[in-house]
């Protein structure tokens, strides 16, 4: 017969309550990431429709990455004024009709080119009317992360808060597998326009739960007393900060005033455009140096997100195995976060030993891109580790709003490159000069943090 051990007869007491809002938050992070992916995979066929250089394509994701960062700066603030469960409703909202929006941007295009030729911004309508979208997206999923980082630091503690940012953010790994699964078989079935339709009108879905399931902890009725009591079991001074009154005396200078908002900020625009980059180029670079179009990149593109799902979760849970060993969550997460910035390094392989057969770049970015995503987990809770919780998802704005600025100089400059390089017969110089950002990246991030932050320091506002 099966023993109940203590800590089971513990988990039972306590109960499980905050996984069902994680499982949210992760689907929620899913549809994010499909809705934003179709672009790229899209990007082959659009580009010879419509005659796109890869400059045209550069800035039209750079248009989303750009409204992307100026907007995490009041999503954050926003939300945290609205409340989680308002805030993410309305992110989720606006996206989901901008990505639909995306299926008429020519004539969009077309319908606005007037107004913005005559302040001298003249391009093709296509690329107008394509940025037009991208912008309202990226104004919509500006609201994921600041929402869902703050839903856990209201539903976890902070032993616990890695784990399920981990979890959560293993849906845009989701969401990168189902986008290459999914897209190039509608688009070529029923056509482009109706792929940005249909992937477009699947948030609604997760609304109708979100409505259902979701509430404050203090108002959550499916919640235990004895799981209410866990999640508010931390100890540290931080939370004494938690009311509304000191919330709304924290203004974004105030916030600028801390090291730790600036550790945060660093790493989030040194290390977000390698996902970014990973992202929106990886479809062109297949084509580019492989010939790799439509449903050849399947397979590929799907082994790989696959990878990054694993070093999501996985991401999530590494820097418990330091807290247990008696490490405070700050020190334990910089721990993990070393060891995990030490795994892009691979990807710097990627070129040269891309003559052999494109899986050994495949399997090689793979690696650099799970880090990346482990990396996420750890640095997003690094903000809940040690800010007031009405102040995580202004932080959280703030750091994306500079992770939004580093992807639009990566994606220009990559964009750039990749031009110039084609021209001259030899592409694949400029996305090796790329790739070896990407392998650097998370080091120098990691040694900005830690001299800025060695030691764990609860904000005091």
């Amino acid at each position: 017969m099966q023993q109940t051990t203590p800590t089971a007869i513990v988990q039972e007491k306590i109960g499980g309550y905050r996984w069902t809002i994680c499982a949210l938050l992760f689907f929620a992070t899913t549809v994010n990431y499909l809705d934003r992916q179709v672009l790229s995979l899209l990007q082959p066929l659009l580009a010879e429709k419509f005659n796109w250089s890869n400059t045209d394509y550069a800035n039209i994701a750079a248009v989303f990455q750009f409204t992307y960062a100026i907007s995490m700066l009041f999503a954050g603030r926003i939300i945290d004024k609205l409340g989680t469960k308002t805030g993410y409703a309305w992110a989720l909202i606006i996206w989901s009709l901008a990505a639909i929006l995306h299926a008429y941007a020519e004539p969009l295009g077309r319908a606005v080119s007037p107004l913005f030729t005559a302040i001298g911004f003249a391009v093709p309508a296509s690329v107008l009317g394509f940025m037009v979208s991208r912008a309202f997206l990226g104004f919509g999923e500006s609201g994921n992360f600041p929402a869902a980082i703050k839903a856990t630091a209201e539903y976890f503690p902070k032993k616990e808060r890695s784990l399920a940012t981990g979890i959560f953010n293993s849906g845009s790994n989701v969401g990168a597998i189902l986008a290459p699964l999914t897209v190039p078989w509608i688009a070529s079935h029923l056509g482009w326009e109706y792929t940005f339709l249909i992937i477009g009108a699947v948030g609604f879905l997760w609304l109708i739960f979100w409505f259902i399931y979701y509430e404050v902890p203090d108002k959550q009725k499916r919640l235990s007393e004895a799981e209410r009591a866990y999640i508010s079991s931390d100890s540290e001074p931080v939370l004494e900060q938690d009311s509304p009154a000191a919330a709304e005396k924290v203004s974004w200078f105030q916030l600028l005033n801390f090291k730790q908002t600036w550790a945060f900020v660093f790493g989030k625009f040194m290390t977000d455009g390698v996902w970014w980059f990973f992202l929106f180029w990886l479809p062109a670079y297949l084509k580019a140096q492989y010939g790799l179009t439509g449903t050849d990149v399947m397979l590929p593109l799907g082994v790989l997100y696959s990878m990054t799902m694993v070093g999501s979760i996985f991401g999530g849970w590494f820097p418990m195995y330091f807290i247990n060993k008696g490490y405070n969550p700050y020190e334990g997460r910089m721990r993990a976060m070393f060891v995990i910035a030490l795994f892009p390094l691979v990807v710097l392989a990627a070129q040269p030993l891309g003559h052999l057969s494109f899986w050994f770049p495949v399997i090689l970015i793979g690696i650099g891109a799970s880090a990346h995503q482990a990396w996420s987990a750890n640095i997003f809770t690094t903000v809940s580790d040690m800010f007031p919780k009405k102040s995580v998802a202004s932080v959280t704005g703030i750091g994306g709003m500079a992770g939004g600025l580093g992807g639009v100089v990566v994606t220009k400059v990559g964009g750039y490159l990749f031009d110039y390089y084609e021209k001259s017969g030899s592409v694949e110089t400029g996305y090796t000069i790329m790739f070896t950002f990407c392998a650097l990246a998370y080091l120098l991030a990691w040694a900005v943090m830690k001299s800025l932050v060695p030691k764990m320091k609860p904000v005091n506002i």
